[in-house]
């Protein structure tokens, strides 16, 4: 196993220096980059919240203090709740998404292979609600790097509705120069998709009934070549093959160029062409099957497109999910919204660190190792494996 060398343990602290301190002179006892250093390793380690980080310190309060400054000893609870629930979510995302970059965890060739995936999706934490204060449960729309497994950024909202509005945020957040945006639904609009091109990504938007004219126009055209297996219209084409929970799924992906007289055409900015996703599956010892429709600013290219679909229906799995399971993320009480966004991030920010360890156990069984072994948190912290 690998050692890690001390002088990796703080490493990090050099991404905090600029992030403004939002508490008051007055009685601020313990320095900022402690705090945020102690909460990220301690809820890589398990915690949950406040009384977890507190005590997971004091457990290791020898071997953080040889890495941390900690001028007053261990913070206690309450200071962990105070910064988190007064820190910009915003400017505290900036800091971690530097240390990300810093990482590298594409090599150049990965690189150049392929365009870079980023889903955008939105998650609740279902038990936020606060019904006394008239709160709903918060929604979380979240950047997910799906090749790489990385969580870009995050905007939180009060409602799902909110989506649309929160997703030109987040993108401002985000690089996507020359990657694939792809998107459901709620944020397949005319000015996501200008903003997606003016900032030189691509888009693939699921195009559903909010779009009524515009939908029944694409789902007719695809059903008309459909009939003839598209004998009159050039196509591009992709088929593959999953077994999943021992239930097979055939999907064929078709792409063409987007018919210049097409409804509304000119008001999506960049588009070149409409994509249909097919599945074919077995449910109770019966044959199903459904169609998804797509726009896309990509060219036509079968395989680049079933690709970039593939990785929007697996942040369901390798995100929304893991953040149930692995940090049973529904169950949090957390009714301070800048606490729960915040507290949010540091687990998304933790799965993607997590993700990016090379050893073959569970994410849930890797986060218990690490509460166990500072060499083997540190090897997740620094990126630095076997």
């Amino acid at each position: 196993m690998l050692t890690v060398r001390d002088k990796d343990a703080t490493n990090i602290l050099r991404f905090f220096d600029e992030l403004p301190d939002p508490r008051s002179q007055i009685n601020r006892w313990h320095l900022l980059g402690d705090v945020i250093v102690i909460a990220i390793c301690a809820v890589l380690a398990g915690c949950e919240g406040p009384t977890g980080i507190a005590k997971w310190a004091k457990l290791k309060e020898k071997w953080l203090q040889k890495h941390l400054a900690l001028p007053n000893g261990i913070p206690a609870k309450d200071t962990y709740r105070r910064v988190l629930s007064l820190l910009h979510p915003r400017a505290f995302q900036q800091c971690f998404s530097q240390w990300i970059d810093s990482l590298s965890f594409l090599t150049d060739e990965q690189k150049a292979e392929h365009q870079r995936l980023i889903a955008i999706d939105g998650k609740a934490l279902r038990r936020s609600h606060d019904k006394k204060s008239g709160l709903g449960a918060l929604f979380i729309v979240s950047a997910w790097a799906s090749d790489q497994g990385v969580s870009l950024g995050q905007v939180a909202t009060e409602e799902k509705s909110n989506e649309i509005t929160a997703i030109p945020v987040l993108l401002d957040q985000i690089d996507f120069e020359d990657a694939i945006i792809t998107i459901d639904a709620a944020g397949c609009q005319k000015n996501i998709a200008a903003q997606i091109v003016d900032g030189k990504g691509d888009y693939v938007l699921a195009l559903k009934k909010n779009h009524p004219t515009l939908y029944g126009e694409v789902k007719s055209f695809f059903a008309d070549h459909f009939k003839d297996d598209f004998a009159r219209y050039p196509v591009s084409r992709y088929e593959e093959s999953e077994k999943s929970h021992g239930r097979l799924e055939h999907r064929r992906y078709y792409q063409v160029t987007a018919p210049q007289d097409l409804y509304g055409r000119d008001d999506w900015k960049g588009l070149k062409t409409l994509g249909a996703a097919v599945r074919v599956y077995e449910q109770d010892g019966v044959e199903k099957s459904d169609v998804r429709y797509y726009l896309c600013s990509l060219r036509r290219h079968g395989q680049q497109f079933g690709h970039a679909v593939r990785g929007h229906w697996g942040i369901e799995n390798s995100l929304h999910w893991c953040l149930d399971m692995t940090y049973r993320e529904d169950e949090s009480r957390v009714r301070n919204r800048n606490f729960a966004d915040n507290l949010s991030w540091l687990r998304r920010l933790t799965l993607s660190l997590i993700k990016q360890h090379p050893g073959k156990e569970s994410n849930v069984m890797k986060r218990r190792m690490a509460g166990w072994s500072i060499d083997y948190l540190m090897q997740i912290l620094t990126g630095q494996h076997t």
